[in-house]
């Protein structure tokens, strides 16, 4: 120490800082690093040998600058090794960082190695060179004089050492190619790995303008002791001129690790995790505060000399404190998670919408709002869309937009969807020239995608966190799931109700019909058959005109048995269908299927079976009833495709007058295709109809190849 109290205080208040955030750096790599790659072992390795050297120089401090020890020489040689390795070291990093060593296809080139191949290999042998003017002396060491170690006796030319030159050569070499790497990096196989070296760049740029600094200070300063290698008790006596420049340096150095600290926590540069995390970046902010403010008291009492108790005392209070702010820093972090998670646990009140369905779309409003809570707490996002995919997309409805009441242009989604790789998880899509869209999410199910989610930049232009993306995600993905069970089970509770209603009306029909028409007129048949031949004639006419009455009326109950789905299967039920009931609604039925296939198509599942079949002969007989419209004259043919690439797909196609406007129910009350697409969703299937008017109608079954086992 110096002995003026207000240097020595802030040179060991910054030492400790330095100690404690490259120690925290350096575990905090090795403990969060998602591979154990090399990269990631030596910027743990790095910013541990960091904390160390900084260990070691407090502990110079405290004995003070004009002690002489063995111990403190070794240390005087460690820091002159740590400074040669630095400039080294960084470089490497930043080539790796970089994406120097990313493994690449064939097709594709690394311009990054192509660029710096030389120089790194160039680079190895100035270190080689630079320790080797370091370590090598020409003369017996002479412990008496450390603070010129490496100086005295290194090689010279004319008595000035080869070192002064050398080393700022290697400084200015390093450090203008870990520039140049981090101006123009190589590929990034990490999601918004491009985004967050942009972002990282201007703290790593500027930790290595700081270090460069570092380096060159440090050359200054061996010249300055080369003045004094012949007079060191005048050196001693410079003990002030010492302690400010090892101020200087070590503040410089703090301002570097600050720096590579923001972006090692920010942007999760060195643990190779998929994306930062908010949590990590606030135990950051904590402990940049607890390093600051123990220095500082440490520092206090070491630069007072007051009894070593005191200083137990104060950082036992400190300690004390800090953990207690960091209770009440966890308890108002969860309070926050509760409030942005409230949207989600509290009740949707789906089970009034099921029971009462009191207004259309309440269960899309309901969703909207979620939606809105995703995009505005959980990623606070400037714009998002949500759409649904397969078997869920026609119970789910419109895609959703935020903010509420952005126009939604689904064919444009649909076609960003076509280009992308679900199983890649997230997509980025900022170099493909939406404004509104940089981010792609998929959403799963057991049964496969069942949605995508799209946002654009966060409100604060910040990268995205890896918990809210995770979270986003679930949330949508729940929400998708939800309402799609919410909308089957409204359309089966819709059809339950109309089935009472109509075996109702349909009993009531038949008790009316039997006891005010039926019977009286058998009762007058009987009366008439007891008299002449001509009263035989007309009760007969009247027991025909009653025959005629029950026959319409047994038609037009529901039918008590399934046909034969099991023993023909669907296709063979179909023909069935169409050859004893439905098949004079056409001109000609054109069937368009593998012998293969139909055999592949009987050993179905005989839910799957019957969901099928039910689902096709709806839209047969749509056809045979809709498909001539004002044209009944003409040409009306059906063509019946079922093939499996690699799932099942079943098409009925007519060439009529195809559909004009939105589908409505048929007057017996059912919702047609709608039902039928909420059993296919059951079944984890899919019904979609085409249709162009005038021309055809299309509709299609479609059932994933993993459902077809048994």
């Amino acid at each position: 120490m110096t002995g003026y109290f207000w240097l020595d205080w802030a040179a060991i208040a910054v030492s400790l800082i330095n100690t404690i955030i490259l120690i925290w750096l350096g575990v905090t790599v090795l403990f969060n690093s998602e591979q154990r790659s090399w990269g990631g072992w030596l910027a743990a390795i790095g910013l541990l040998l960091g904390g160390t050297f900084f260990i070691s120089h407090t502990a110079i401090l405290g004995y003070g600058l004009n002690i002489y020890a063995t111990g403190l020489n070794l240390w005087w040689v460690v820091g002159l090794i740590a400074v040669a390795l630095l400039p080294f070291i960084w470089y490497v990093m930043m080539l790796w960082y970089s994406g120097y060593w990313q493994p690449l296809p064939p097709e594709e080139s690394n311009t990054l190695r192509k660029r710096h191949q030389i120089w790194f290999l160039l680079s190895i042998l100035f270190l080689i060179g630079l320790l080797g003017l370091t370590l090598l002396s020409s003369s017996q060491s002479d412990f008496q004089s450390y603070p010129a170690r490496g100086l005295d006796e290194a090689y010279s030319y004319n008595n000035f050492p080869l070192i002064i030159v050398f080393y700022p050569l290697y400084v200015i070499f390093c450090i203008a190619l870990a520039f140049d790497a981090l101006r123009k990096p190589g590929p990034s196989d990490r999601v918004m790995g491009q985004l967050a070296r942009v972002r990282a760049r201007p703290w790593l740029m500027g930790a290595s303008l700081i270090l460069l600094m570092v380096s060159m200070g440090v050359s200054l300063v061996f010249v300055w002791l080369e003045n004094y290698t012949d007079n060191l008790a005048s050196l001693y006596q410079s003990s002030v001129i010492i302690g400010l420049f090892d101020l200087v340096i070590e503040s410089l150095i703090l301002g570097a690790v600050v720096m590579l600290g923001q972006a090692v926590v920010a942007y999760e540069i060195f643990t190779g995790k998929t994306l930062p995390r908010q949590e990590l970046l606030r135990q950051w902010r904590r402990l940049v505060i607890f390093a600051g403010g123990y220095g500082i008291a440490i520092g206090f009492t070491f630069s007072t000399n007051l009894r070593p108790i005191y200083a137990v005392l104060l950082s036992t209070m400190m300690l004390t404190f800090f953990f207690a702010m960091l209770s009440l820093r966890s308890y108002q972090e969860r309070e926050r998670y509760i409030r942005s998670l409230r949207p989600f646990v509290s009740s949707q009140r789906f089970y009034d919408q099921l029971l009462t369905r009191s207004a259309e779309g309440d269960s899309q409003n309901s969703m909207q709002l979620t939606f809105n809570a995703i995009c505005e707490e959980m990623l606070t996002t400037q714009q998002g869309y949500l759409i649904a995919l397969g078997p869920l997309a026609p119970l789910v409805g419109a895609p959703l937009s935020y903010p509420p009441g952005t126009p939604v242009d689904a064919d444009r989604l649909n076609e960003i969807i076509r280009q992308l790789d679900p199983s890649s998880g997230v997509d980025d899509l900022t170099s493909q020239g939406y404004p509104d869209i940089h981010w792609a999410v998929p959403l799963w199910s057991q049964r496969g995608l069942i949605g995508m989610l799209f946002f654009g930049r966060k409100v604060d232009l910040g990268v995205y966190a890896q918990e809210e993306i995770e979270v986003a995600q679930a949330s949508c993905e729940r929400l998708i799931d939800t309402l799609a069970s919410l909308e089957i089970a409204q359309r089966l509770m819709d059809l339950q109700r109309r089935r009472l209603a109509q075996s109702q009306v349909l009993d009531q029909r038949t008790r009316r019909v039997l006891h005010d028409d039926v019977l009286q007129q058998l009762h007058t048949a009987i009366l008439n058959l007891a008299g002449d031949e001509p009263a035989n004639a007309e009760g007969i006419e009247i027991l025909s005109g009653v025959h005629s009455q029950i026959s319409n009326l047994l038609h037009e109950l529901p039918p008590t048995s399934l046909p034969e789905i099991s023993r023909l299967g669907v296709v063979g039920a179909l023909r069935k269908l169409l050859d004893e009931e439905l098949g004079t609604g056409f001109d000609a039925v054109d069937w368009q299927i593998e012998t293969e296939d139909e055999e592949k198509a009987k050993v179905l599942p005989p839910l799957e079976s019957e969901v099928i079949y039910y689902a096709a002969r709806e839209a047969i007989r749509n056809a045979g009833k809709h498909a001539r419209g004002n044209q009944p004259a003409g040409e009306l043919t059906l063509t019946i495709r079922l093939r499996f690439d690699p799932g099942l797909l079943v098409t009925i196609e007519d060439n009529g007058s195809g559909i004009s406007e939105a589908p409505r129910s048929d007057e017996n009350g059912g919702q047609g295709l709608a039902l039928h697409s909420t059993m296919m969703a059951v079944i984890g299937g899919e019904l979609a109809v085409e249709s162009e008017p005038g021309r055809f109608t299309r509709v299609s079954l479609s059932m994933p190849e993993i459902l077809q086992s048994n």
